[in-house]
Formats: structure tokens, C-alpha cells, sequence
């Protein structure tokens, strides 16, 4: 079967091997760290009654990836992701034994299973950018989006049965039994990564330094208005509907009257719903459009939350999860392929990275806030604040409506060769100065300078800043565009970092010039003296010897 006839199938990156054999450790490592989440949250209901501790495990799960993220962002573009995520699973194993050691020497204290959870969340976050911006490379880009979704499923059917597991082993074993399954279950994924023979394209220039890696991923996002709409939805939702992650085990020890087997099969049921969620996505992405099928899950998500705040029973409760579950996956799964359908492959750990912050930020915010309100004014009372908000969510769209999915990630088809200098420049000579001229019929004159407004975010994305448009109020055909870069490196990625879809956005500014002459282009060094290795060659009236700028090569 030909690629373009799997992409459709939810199953159809199974088909690589690669994938298949990370995509299967994974869910064991997601099976693992959901029973050691079942066995943090219940140690801590044993050792405190306190309903803001309680969610605080929650919160020591998700903050680092919130702090980390966009540093583990940058580390995921700089350096081969296969060895990121190899480090990032470490540290989670050496957290996970330092929990099991502590636990079965019967020395835990609330701040050290939050240090120690804190610890393994660190871990997490460094692995999530790595392993989300490998999925591109492990399968066709067709099947992409069911790639993005099986992640999300391997994520949800962890959750289905881990921790109903993670019920029945607390309640056989104790949490320590817990915590010495999860450092077990790393073990697969940290194998099926090592084993895998990733091909790395090596770079025509060296990696970013981690600082201006990190200045550049924020930039992008910036300056991409889809990924900044789809992130802030994603944080909102990770607030709103962090209420159900963080009060559960309450929900499940004081609405309902149950021990760690009922927190583990109301958490089974949630999981449960999730995975449906997950194999109807495709369909939900059939019938609605993306700001109509994130309004339908935050509406049902909303009313399944206050069922939870008033359900006595069991039964209704684990209903109720169903659907909070469903919703909730297919609302952060639509984001995720949003993001990742958004981003060039360049920046997309990065890009990944601030999802994964907001989410998480979210989650880790909401925690705290819905523990905190639950200490006040009661659970049943919270989760009906949460429930509301979830529902009055949708209203956001009048301002962040969600743009449509599209693949727009796609890499240039022409590699632009790197223009000629006489200039001897350094990597980090600079800043250089960019100059563009077009000559335009004044007559379509508004409508190059609306191509240019996406041009501007087109050249900020990827390195410029500084950027101007300017015309001769003496000549109103001329227009120059000006911009600057670092530096010279900065400048040459900057060159080669555009896709095809801006690739075609600047030819379509460029077919405004006049003329048979074409657009002309100046590059500039500027702070020139101390920037370069002065080359002699013709002396001035000062005695140093300098060499002229070299004619450019086309293409800014």
C-alpha cells in the first residue's frame, strides 16, 4: 500500500518500524508513570489531609515542563534527538529509584516525594520535545496526523488500564511497589532508542548556541499568529480543565467513599474515554472544522465536570469521565497536530516545546487554583466554578479563533547558495544589514504593501529584526525593504530557514517589480571595524588595507 493511501488510517504508522517499536515503549513508560502518579498522589492523601497538597503532586508532575520546556525545546533542534531523549530518560529513571529507595526506607515526607516527582517530571520534560519532533522523521509526513494521534492514544490507554493497575498494586504492595514499577517500565523505551539508527542530516552550519536557540524559537512563535492562537486556546483549556487531574483523588476519596482502587478505576475510566476520543478524532476532523470541534468539547467537557461535582454514585462518576476524557484528548490532540502541522521542521522542537509549556503550564496553574478554592469553598463547589468556565471557554474565539490545519511545514525545494563576498567576514561579524528595492505600479501599490506585511513575519520568523518598508516620496514607484541579522551566521540560516509556502509569499512580492532590470539587493556589514579579519589588500589614507563589498548574488 502506497504511502498516500495509508496516511488516512489511524493505524498506518504502525506500519514503520521504527515507529512501532518507540510507539510501544512509550506506552509502557506512560503505563509506568501513570501507576507511580497513582502512588504519589495516594502517599500523599496517607501522609496529609490537606486538599492543596494533594493537588501539588499534580502540579510537581507538570511544572517542569512549563520551566524546561522551551530550554528542552532548543536542545531537541540543536543536538541529535535521538541522544536528548536517551539524557532525558536518565533522569528519569535515576528520579524514579531515588523515589523507590526513600519510600522503601520509609523516610518520605511530603517535600520529598514533591522533590522527587518534581525530579522525574524534569526528565519528562527534557524527553517530550525530543521524542513529539522525532515523530516526523520516523514516519511519511501523510501520516503525520495519525502519528500525533497514536501518540496521544499510547498516552490514554496508560491511562485506561495504569491506574486501575496502579489501584491494585497500592493497595497490594504500597507505593513503594509503585514507584519500583515505573524506574522498570523506562527500561524498554531507553533500549528502543538506543537502538535506533536515526539519520541525521548533518547542517552547512553549526548549531545555534543554546541562548540565541532559545531567543530564536520564542521569535517564531511571535511572529506565527496560528501557533500563538492555538497556544493560548491550549492554555486556557490546560487551566479550565486541570480541575479533574488535580481533585480526582479527592472526588474519589470524599465524594465518593473510596479507597486507592476506586481513585484508580475512576482515573481508568477517564483514560478509557480518552482512547475514544483519540480513534474518533479523524472523524471529529471530518464533520466540524477545527474552531467548531474545540467549541463542542469544551461545552461537553464543562457539563461532564459538573456532573462530578454533584454524582454520589460510582457508576455516574465513570460515566461522566467517559466523556471528560474523550473531550479532553481530542481537544489537546487537535492542538498538538495544529502546532506540529504549523512549524518547520527547523524550530519544531521548539515549537512543540512552548505547546508542551502551555499545556502543562496550564494544568500547573490550574492545580493550584482549583486545590487552593477546594480548601476554601469545598470540591463539589470548585468543580462547579471549572465546569463553568470550561463551558463559557468557546467565547474566546471572538478574538483567538482557530485558524485551519494545514501542512505548512514543508521544506524549501531550491536550496539558495550562499552569496558571494570579498568581505572577509567571521561567523560572527555583524550586524548585517539587508536592503531589498522593488520599483511598483503605484496603482498596486496597496496591495504589495498587504504581501509585504506577511513578508515582514515571513523574514522576523526566521532571523530578521529591524524590519522596515519604506517609500521614495520622490520616486513613489520605489520601496525598500530593510533588515537586519546578528549576525553573518545568523544571517545565512535566516536565508535557508524559509519553506516553500514563504519561498512562494516572497516570489509573489517580487512579481510587483517593474521593469527588466531585476529587484536590487544590498548586503551591508554594519559596524564594520573589529568585526571582520581585515584582509589587506588596498591601503587607505590611513594606512589599513581594505577590500571593497563583493557584487550579490540574486535572492535576499
Amino acid at each position: 500500500m502506497s504511502d498516500a493511501a495509508e496516511g488516512g488510517s489511524i493505524f498506518a504508522p504502525l506500519r514503520h518500524a521504527v515507529f512501532r517499536r518507540i510507539w510501544t515503549a512509550s506506552l509502557l513508560s506512560n503505563l509506568g508513570l501513570l501507576i507511580m502518579g497513582v502512588g504519589a498522589a495516594w502517599s500523599m492523601t496517607q501522609m496529609t489531609s490537606s486538599p492543596d497538597k494533594v493537588a501539588l503532586v499534580q502540579t510537581a508532575l507538570m511544572l517542569p515542563v512549563a520551566l524546561l520546556s522551551t530550554i528542552a525545546g532548543a536542545v531537541a533542534d540543536m543536538f541529535d534527538r535521538r541522544k536528548v531523549g536517551l539524557a532525558a530518560l536518565t533522569i528519569a529513571i535515576v528520579g524514579s529509584i531515588c523515589l523507590t529507595l526513600v519510600a522503601w526506607l520509609g523516610s518520605m515526607t511530603p517535600s520529598l516525594l514533591l522533590v522527587f516527582c518534581f525530579t522525574v517530571g524534569s526528565g519528562m520534560a527534557l524527553f517530550g520535545p525530543a521524542w513529539q519532533a522525532s515523530v516526523s522523521e520516523q514516519v511519511p509526513p501523510q501520516s503525520l496526523p495519525s502519528a500525533v494521534a497514536l501518540n496521544g492514544i499510547s498516552y490514554n490507554i496508560a491511562r485506561s488500564i495504569g491506574p486501575a493497575i496502579g489501584g491494585v498494586i497500592v493497595a497490594a504492595a504500597g507505593s513503594v511497589a509503585a514507584f519500583a514499577t515505573n524506574a522498570t517500565f523506562y527500561l524498554p523505551l531507553l533500549i528502543a532508542l538506543y537502538v535506533w539508527r536515526r539519520l541525521n542530516k548533518p547542517s552547512r552550519l553549526p548549531p545555534e548556541r543554546l541562548a540565541r536557540a532559545v531567543i530564536s524559537g520564542v521569535r517564531y512563535i511571535v511572529n506565527s499568529p496560528p501557533i500563538r492562537i492555538v497556544l493560548g486556546r491550549t492554555l486556557v483549556t490546560g487551566i479550565a480543565g486541570g480541575s479533574v487531574a488535580a481533585l480526582l483523588p479527592l472526588i474519589a476519596r470524599d465524594l465518593l467513599g473510596g479507597g486507592a482502587q476506586t481513585y484508580g478505576m475512576m482515573l481508568g475510566a477517564f483514560g478509557l474515554g480518552a482512547v475514544v476520543g483519540a480513534l474518533n478524532l479523524a472523524r471529529l476532523r471530518a464533520h466540524l472544522s477545527g474552531e467548531a470541534a474545540v467549541r463542542l468539547c469544551a461545552i461537553v467537557m464543562g457539563g461532564s465536570v459538573g456532573v462530578l461535582a454533584v454524582s454520589p454514585w460510582p457508576a455516574l462518576t465513570g460515566c461522566a469521565l467517559l466523556f471528560v476524557g474523550a473531550c479532553w484528548t481530542s481537544s489537546v490532540t487537535l492542538f498538538n497536530i495544529g502546532v506540529q502541522l504549523s512549524a518547520p521542521r527547523w524550530v519544531a522542537g521548539r515549537a512543540l516545546a512552548a505547546f508542551q509549556a502551555s499545556i502543562a503550564g496550564g494544568i500547573a496553574v490550574g492545580s493550584w487554583v482549583w486545590g487552593y478554592l477546594a480548601s476554601h469553598i469545598g470540591v463539589e463547589n470548585t468543580l462547579l466554578i471549572s465546569g463553568a468556565v470550561l463551558v463559557g471557554s468557546p467565547v474566546l474565539a471572538r478574538w483567538m479563533r482557530m485558524p485551519r490545519v494545514g501542512a505548512r511545514n514543508e521544506e524549501a525545494m531550491e536550496v539558495m547558495a550562499d552569496p558571494e563576498v570579498r568581505l572577509s567576514l567571521t561567523a560572527r561579524s555583524g550586524p548585517i544589514v539587508v536592503e531589498i528595492e522593488y520599483r511598483v505600479d503605484p496603482n498596486k501599490a496597496r496591495l504589495f504593501y498587504a504581501t509585504m506585511q506577511r513578508v515582514q513575519l515571513s523574514r522576523q520568523r526566521n532571523g530578521a529584526y529591524g524590519w522596515t518598508l519604506a517609500r521614495d516620496i520622490a520616486n513613489p514607484e520605489l520601496w525598500t525593504e530593510r533588515y537586519h541579522c546578528p549576525t553573518w551566521h545568523d544571517y545565512l540560516r535566516q536565508r535557508i530557514r524559509a519553506t516553500e509556502s514563504e519561498r512562494i509569499l516572497q516570489r509573489r512580492a517580487l512579481k510587483f517589480h517593474l521593469g527588466p532590470e531585476p529587484v536590487r539587493i544590498r548586503r551591508m556589514l554594519e559596524r564594520p571595524i573589529g568585526s571582520v579579519r581585515w584582509k589587506d589588500r588596498t591601503p587607505d589614507r590611513s594606512g589599513i588595507e581594505i577590500e571593497p563589498l563583493a557584487s550579490v548574488a540574486s535572492g535576499p
